[in-house]
């Protein structure tokens, strides 16, 4: 998920930030624009990188066999729980036109998500206090005995929200799937990795790196940590903000792979202002053009430029095209309103994902909490 300018991401619900959905914020991260966007031509085959144990996380457009989502609360979201519902149950109607989609509701909270998303995706009655499956639902990874999950032990995004129910959901899912679970020695969120399936890990020292989650532990701690879990053999790190949003900036909203060697960047305008997110953009694009992967090629870096004619928004709105989902044969991507920034996203992402429908949605609601459809999601990969 990602930094916002103003009150941190999902407590500015409790101060009303939702106040005026459709209301003027940039995008999450300000700064430069980005670079050209490369051909596919300069584009490497993929390779695997098993760890120790075997194991390996998938690239997100890899194959799945479903998604998970969770239906949102009406403790966390209060008054807003209508119009953000609205939001999840049309992504998860989106997500099931390409494959299959498992949404998670508390028993008395079933019959609603069923009715509001439709016969094609299943509810599953497991206790939930929000929606943001990425960081609360377990990281699936393949070993050569199969399918297993890392529990990343979510704690609300360093204590900084009580999440009883949503801290258990990695278990539940794995319980239900009789899937193994993978214990992580860390605390994290899904959100704050991103892989290339090919041994390259990005994350953000700001969430990672950091005592709320990780007290006592140093980055080549958590570094080899995460090449255990994930089966990658190099971890690229950008600096981030600490303490600005409620995520400590995951990289989700930022930087994703499109493939192995090309890194699509949430790229703000020219005009956004100089302060710590434009730093940040600034000090990851960097980063990220110095980069070797895994396979000590460089990276390409595509720009997604963000839009900003989208009317008056909260100052938490997330206006990031990255935070895009990858299904089965689609990308489903964010739509603002801005309709020459839409129109030309679309076009950028169809050519990294060649073959793939792209389909655009609002998802205002989601946006105003300071997420977006990739915070909402979590794939489960179909095993060899």
């Amino acid at each position: 998920m990602t930094p916002n300018r103003g009150m941190p991401r999902r407590r500015a619900l409790r101060a009303g930030a939702l106040a005026a959905l459709g209301a003027t914020a940039l995008s999450a991260c300000g700064g430069e624009g980005g670079a050209e966007h490369p051909g596919k031509q300069d584009r490497a085959e993929p390779a695997t990188a098993p760890s120790a144990d075997g194991r390996r996380m998938p690239d997100e457009a890899a194959p799945h066999e479903l998604t998970y989502m969770s239906w949102p609360s009406r403790r966390i979201w209060k008054s807003y729980v209508h119009a953000v519902r609205e939001d999840i149950a049309r992504i998860a109607r989106t997500i099931a036109e390409f494959e299959p989609v498992t949404l998670l509701a508390d028993e008395r909270d079933a019959k609603a998500a069923r009715r509001a998303c439709g016969s094609g995706v299943e509810i599953l009655p497991v206790p939930v206090d929000d929606l943001w499956m990425r960081d609360t639902g377990p990281s699936f990874v393949l070993g050569p005995d199969g399918l297993a999950g890392v529990d990343l032990r979510f704690n609300g995004w360093g204590d900084k929200q009580e999440h009883a129910r949503d801290g258990e959901v990695a278990r539940r899912i794995l319980a239900d799937r009789g899937v193994p679970r993978v214990e992580a020695p860390i605390v994290g969120e899904g959100g704050a990795i991103e892989v290339d399936g090919a041994g390259t890990l990005l994350a953000t020292e700001s969430s990672l790196v950091n005592g709320n989650r990780n007290p006592g532990k140093s980055r080549d701690d958590i570094e080899r940590a995460l090449k255990r879990l994930f089966g990658v053999t190099r971890v690229i790190w950008v600096d981030g903000v600490r303490g600005k949003d409620i995520t400590d900036y995951h990289i989700d909203a930022l930087a994703r792979f499109a493939e192995p060697g090309v890194v699509v960047m949430s790229t703000p305008p020219p005009t956004a202002p100089d302060d710590v997110w434009s730093k940040a953009y600034a000090q990851a694009r960097e980063t990220l053009s110095a980069a070797k992967d895994a396979r000590g090629k460089s990276l390409d870096l595509a720009a997604l430029p963000e839009p900003t004619r989208i009317g008056r928004r909260g100052p938490d709105f997330l206006a990031s095209y990255v935070n895009y989902y990858v299904a089965n044969g689609a990308v489903i991507m964010p739509r603002f309103g801005d309709r020459k920034a839409d129109s030309a996203a679309a076009s950028i992402v169809r050519e990294l994902y060649p073959g793939r429908q792209v389909t655009q949605i609002p998802v205002d609601a989601l946006g105003e909490g300071g997420g977006g459809i990739h915070c909402a999601t979590q794939q489960l990969p179909k095993a060899p």
